[in-house]
């Protein structure tokens, strides 16, 4: 395994990250909830994490990365998605089977094999859910995507994100006939919160989107 961090630092970083980029904070009770731990276990982590100069955590504001925690970050991000895109182009899997497989491989795997089946694949910028791929330097291609649940009636655009934290979530969305490039437009939504209706590829068909399926995809709305 190369690297100086454990796994449960590795994992903490990325997540941390993740919350920030979907809900503009991490607080410490997300992370309880994406990592699957105690409130305790995760403020003892975080004081580890700062005390290592990976996050800052201010009371009432969330935990954010340092400059060293974010290049952590999206060094840990670039080997997962890499492997996610490997083995969904060249194994074969599903995009909802790859991210365990992934989180596994991630920690082991050496920095020439990674380079190599980069290389392989041509140098993907985006990964099988259209999360984007950091370069060696940490950079990412730009998405003008906005989350389908903040359109308004008669908009459309182009899906090419989704959140992959949930495999029963990607399941069920693939299921239903949704991929990455399907054209979606929002015909309206149920009153008092209720599901959003949606049409999909110029079908009159309409779909039933709860909230949680609504906030999970991505869509470009610039075309």
């Amino acid at each position: 395994m190369e690297g100086t961090h454990s796994t449960a630092i590795d994992d903490y970083v990325k997540s941390v990250y993740k919350l920030v980029e979907q809900h503009g904070t991490a607080t410490t009770s997300r992370l309880a909830l994406r990592l699957g731990v105690s409130a305790s276990s995760v403020s003892g982590m975080v004081r580890k994490l700062s005390d290592l100069g990976l996050v800052e955590h201010r009371p009432y504001a969330g935990v954010t990365l340092t400059e060293e925690g974010r290049r952590h970050a999206l060094s840990m991000l670039r080997r997962q998605r890499l492997l996610e895109t490997f083995l969904v182009q060249e194994l074969g899997y599903g995009w909802d089977e790859v991210q365990d497989e992934a989180e596994v491989l991630e920690h082991y795997v050496s920095t020439t094999f990674l380079e190599r089946i980069d290389a392989r694949m041509g140098h993907p910028v985006v990964d099988p859910h259209g999360d984007p791929i950091p370069d060696e330097s940490g950079r990412t291609v730009e998405q003008r995507a906005r989350q389908l649940s903040t359109l308004e009636a008669d908009e459309r655009g182009r899906l090419v994100r989704v959140d992959d934290d949930d495999p029963a979530l990607l399941r069920h969305l693939k299921e239903r006939g949704f991929a990455l490039g399907i054209d979606v437009r929002m015909r309206g939504r149920h009153p008092f919160g209720g599901s959003f209706v949606v049409s999909v590829d110029s079908d009159d068909e309409e779909h039933l989107l709860g909230p949680e399926l609504a906030a999970a995809m991505w869509l470009d709305v610039s075309a």
